[in-house]
């Protein structure tokens, strides 16, 4: 038997309840959501550099700068909204990525620069960025930063592809070795 409480309910197609309202956030909602996503994106900035700095190969060096640049664009960006909002915009990163970063470091020294074990890294760094932008657009925000969000959600989601794609590539490079 259903109660009232599940009867007024919405489910997704995976069972996950969500809420029904349409009610736009707080702007210190919107905000505290802008700076979480301005921590994701300077993690991922420093992060990218960190691993353009580990690798030898200068098709992925260029490649983790761009993304570091990109994140570097997406953080002026989301500080711009978060002042236009009336907030103060985060400067720093967060300490889990503190730990992600030296991870990298430390793996790229221990395993001699082994681009497959950072592209690994790089990979579950967009793992976690494309959870928070998935995180953020479930909250309603005024339209100018949910089209924002949006458009950086699927740069991100790009990137994790990219990513992943060239990780894929070297993984079957060392699984086969001499076909390359």
């Amino acid at each position: 038997m259903i109660n009232d409480y599940e009867a007024t309910k919405a489910i997704t197609t995976d069972g996950v309840p969500v809420s029904t309202e349409t009610e736009t956030a707080s702007n210190a909602d919107v905000i505290s959501i802008l700076n979480g996503l301005i921590e994701t994106c300077k993690d991922g900035q420093n992060g990218f550099k960190t691993a353009a700095e580990g690798i030898e190969r200068s098709e992925l060096k260029t490649v983790f700068y761009e993304f570091s640049q990109q994140r570097s664009e997406f953080v002026g960006i989301l500080q711009g909204l978060v002042r236009e909002l009336g907030g103060d915009p985060e400067s720093t990163g967060t300490l889990s990525a503190a730990v992600h970063r030296g991870w990298i470091d430390i793996k790229s020294l221990v395993t001699g620069k082994d681009e497959e074990a950072i592209l690994n890294e790089c990979e579950r760094g967009e793992d976690y960025a494309k959870e928070a932008y998935a995180d953020a657009l479930k909250t309603t925000m005024p339209a100018n930063v949910a089209d924002v969000v949006e458009q950086q959600a699927h740069a991100v989601l790009a990137a994790h592809n990219r990513i992943k794609s060239l990780r894929n590539a070297e993984s079957h490079k060392t699984a086969t070795p001499g076909i390359f």
